[in-house]
């Protein structure tokens, strides 16, 4: 890409000039309607005054009336269409604006990164450009509309009285001089501002990314401190913006109100004296208060152009920044498919002008050999890595992937042949479906989505990674959605009879199964009574005791004042325990107050203490039952629920159903055998019980016992497919690290490339995993991939074609393992700890 072609190189206006050219054409004509409609009622209140009141002419004055009422209607609307147009060629600039410097952003060389925090980035694409935007729509019609306007009427002004018109118009000359001073002082602070900001939201950004060294290290007045500097200068900045502005439009302000002094002192003299008439006067003073709505128009334009301009530039300034390589094939070609062949000679990398990273490395790989690179911390293994992988761009040498130097081939041309899978790979967020497809939809030419991985293909990696138990438990713990998946639930179903008439005895010391006449101990005492899960909210456990059906009932079967004693003993056990020590979750998990309302149970149960039941406000009385509708008598061992309400409970389920069934049918979906529960996930449905918090080491058999099942009935790979759509959160933070190393390794090979780096990618393993991908690297890729692998841990080299040892940027030693031993040289000592 040539420097002038960049993003970066474009000046403001020429995102109007060549855009959209039908849509600002057609803007331009309803400009041009609008100025004689806004002109047109001037005219029409002099006649009104000289010809129909002043002879009284009740005809005319109704003509030129509804005349006049129809220019203001079509005035209105003509700028209502071109204020609705301009502010969609704004937007549709602006998307493209957005879209065409993030795609420019996201080809800078890696080294751009290091020095950019992610705050900066994302206030230039998100608020700074959108008011340049905003801008951008206006920027042909607002100065055009208003122009013409001003011209238009002054010409109308001179046309009633040239004398009165020159006068008038002297004290817009001042007004030209005065307003882009101040305005000048306005953009220089301005541009600090922007500065300002863009460096508290790098400290704010790095602070988010960092909070769990904060949280760590207790250092939030140390972070607070940071932002307080730039919050203080935002201030100071800001007040002063706000100083000039306001002085501005006092500027603006007092030059409107001397041009009606003028007109009102001179006007009435020259109507006084017979030299101009009234009707005259009336539309000179209408003219005039509306030639200032354009020219306060033009001002503001004025200032947001700067204001734009100031924005724009720093901007695309700062972004001014040429791509390492070619994103695409320059040539009308399709992408190399190479072999595989690496020959690197004299490679130095050098940064910052003097520091050798990488000095005179020279080695070859044939295709489908497998290459180590091992050394100390800081020997270059990673930067050799990076450069191959084309993240870097070295300063000399040569890098030739069969034959080709790697400077000369595209960003797709190396992606087509080349997987780099880092130490620390980065997750998007999103599905784990679409976070394995990542590598390869990257590199699909349009129309090519039919060439993606299908499924028997992922499934295959998946397990040759071991990832596969991990997608399955993930599946297993999925919440279906009513309507989805309607076949597979069916089978579910199926499945949870053959699994309880197998092992429901065996295991149900570990599985609260569900029974419409047991109590469970292991479920919350509200799902005891209605024995379902709500489909609206008003039904959900929080909401019940403000339930009129729900409280209705309770007091019907004489629940209420047993769980109203419940909720007490709870709040009473609760409160009497945990009021002297620390505020720790743990604690907690031993009853059903979160830690955040245990100030709130505390004050009731002091007014209880103090003046009983009478002191509670009906609030406090519904917390007190949700306290009750909350509590497993298996979790929570602060209070204990009696025999009889167990039995009432039980006894009373039936009649809940039935009273649903009669008063609000579809209100709950109950726990039936034969029905799919939604509000549990697909192993407890499978179990049809909820496993007990007690025995947690015999889920784990259950689990086995599950999966034993599900092979059985060829149900594995469905689960997997469903644990596929987990969502993995920002960064893959509901995944742990060694299954986001799994799916970075599962990423790479789906793409099936003819080089694969792997910088230190089994780090975040454990030994058993690691030794699961050497061994698939050894024998499922060996010699149909070429193999650069940065090891860490080096009884993993001993199969390697190759091992390069690396100290201070150059190769040392190079040979296979057994050669190395026997020199007893660096790697020796290495090998040794030596």
């Amino acid at each position: 890409m040539h420097s002038s072609d960049l993003i970066t190189k474009k000046s403001l206006f020429s995102w109007i000039l060549k855009r959209y050219v039908g849509l600002q054409v057609f803007l331009i004509l309803l400009i041009l309607s609008t100025i004689f409609f806004r002109v047109l009622p001037l005219e029409l209140q002099k006649r009104i005054v000289n010809q129909a009141i002043a002879f009284k002419k009740v005809d005319i004055l109704l003509i030129y009336c509804g005349l006049y009422i129809g220019a203001v209607m079509l005035a209105g609307i003509l700028k209502y269409v071109i204020n609705v147009l301009q502010s969609y060629i704004g937007q549709k600039i602006l998307r493209e604006l957005r879209e065409k410097l993030y795609d420019h952003i996201l080809s800078l060389p890696i080294s751009f990164f290091r020095r950019t925090p992610p705050g900066m980035v994302i206030a230039s694409l998100t608020s700074e450009l959108s008011a340049i935007g905003d801008f951008l729509g206006g920027s042909i019609a607002i100065p055009l509309i208003n122009v013409l306007t001003l011209v238009t009427f002054a010409g109308y002004l001179i046309y009633l009285n040239p004398l009165l018109a020159i006068l008038s118009f002297a004290i817009y000359p001042i007004e030209i001089i005065i307003i882009p001073f101040l305005q000048r002082r306005f953009n220089r602070l301005n541009t600090e501002r922007i500065d300002a900001t863009r460096t508290m939201s790098n400290v704010i950004g790095e602070a988010i990314s960092g909070i769990h060294e904060i949280h760590g290290n207790a250092s939030y007045h140390l972070e607070n401190k940071k932002l307080g500097l730039f919050n203080n200068l935002l201030f100071s900045l800001r007040n002063r913006m706000n100083n000039l502005k306001f002085l501005i439009k006092f500027v603006n302000n007092f030059f409107q109100s001397l041009g009606p002094f003028i007109l009102f002192l001179l006007g009435g003299y020259l109507t006084i004296q017979g030299r101009l008439d009234l009707g005259a006067l009336v539309a000179f003073l209408s003219a005039y208060e509306k030639l200032y709505d354009p020219w306060k128009e033009l001002m503001d334009y004025y200032q947001d152009l700067q204001d734009s301009y100031v924005r724009y530039h720093r901007i695309m300034d700062y972004f001014d920044v040429q791509p390492e390589f070619a994103l695409a094939p320059t040539e009308d070609r399709e992408p190399y498919r190479l072999k595989g062949e690496l020959d690197i000679r004299d490679l130095s990398f050098i940064v910052d002008g003097q520091i050798r990273l990488l000095d005179q490395v020279s080695l070859e790989v044939k295709p489908g050999e497998q290459l180590a690179v091992v050394g100390l911390s800081g020997s270059g293994k990673s930067t050799l890595a990076m450069v191959i992988g084309q993240l870097y761009s070295y300063t000399t040498g040569h890098v030739r992937i069969d034959g080709r130097e790697l400077k000369t081939l595209s960003k797709l041309d190396v992606s087509k042949n080349i997987g780099y899978i880092a130490q620390y790979p980065f997750i998007f967020d999103g599905s784990i479906r679409k976070n394995l497809l990542y590598a390869c939809e990257s590199i699909l030419q349009e129309g090519e989505s039919s060439s993606l991985p299908g499924r028997e293909e992922i499934l295959r990696v998946l397990e040759l990674v071991g990832l596969s138990d991990d997608i399955l438990k993930i599946g297993l713990n999925t919440l279906l959605k009513p309507g989805e998946h309607q076949e597979f639930t069916q089978k579910i179903i199926r499945l949870r009879e053959t699994f309880f008439k197998r092992w429901g005895e065996e295991l149900a010391t570990a599985v609260d199964f569900f029974d419409l006449n047991r109590f469970q101990r292991h479920i919350r005492v509200g799902d005891n009574i209605t024995f379902g899960y709500p489909n609206r909210d008003e039904y959900k456990l929080e909401a019940l005791p403000r339930n009129p059906l729900f409280l209705e009932f309770l007091s019907e079967n004489e629940l209420m004042e047993p769980l109203f004693h419940l909720g007490e003993e709870i709040a009473r056990q609760t409160v009497s325990l945990l009021k002297d020590l620390p505020d720790d979750p743990f604690f907690f998990a031993m009853s059903p107050i979160p830690q955040e309302e245990f100030d709130y149970y505390t004050d009731i149960v002091d007014r209880m203490t103090k003046s009983g039941r009478n002191m509670l406000t009906r609030q406090d009385e519904d917390a007190v039952l949700r306290l009750a509708l909350r509590f497993i008598p298996a979790q929570h061992k602060m209070a204990s629920i009696s025999f009889y309400l167990e039995t009432s409970i039980v006894s009373a389920r039936r009649r809940f159903m039935e009273k649903i069934a009669q008063e609000d049918p579809g209100a709950f979906n109950f726990y039936r055998p034969t029905d799919y529960v939604f509000s549990q996930n697909i192993l407890d449905n499978i179990l049809f019980g909820q496993p007990k918090a007690d025995h947690p080491q015999a889920m784990e058999r259950v689990r086995e016992k599950v999966e034993e099942l599900l092979k059985e009935q060829n149900l594995i790979d469905e689960i997997i497919e469903i644990g596929l759509d987990f969502q993995v959160g920002s960064k893959g933070d509901r995944l742990s690290g060694g299954q986001k190393q799994k799916i970075a390794i599962a990423r790479g090979l789906l793409k099936n490339p003819q080089i694969l780096i792997l910088d230190e990618a089994t780090a975040s393993l454990d030994n058993a995993s690691q030794a699961r991908i050497q061994h698939l690297f050894s024998s499922e890729l060996k010699g149909k991939c070429t193999l650069i692998s940065v090891v860490h841990r080096l009884e993993l080299v001993r199969g390697f074609d190759l091992i390069a040892v690396m100290k201070a940027g150059k190769i040392v030693e190079m040979g296979r393992f057994d050669d190395l031993m026997q020199r007893k040289g660096l790697f020796y000592e290495l090998a040794h700890g030596t």
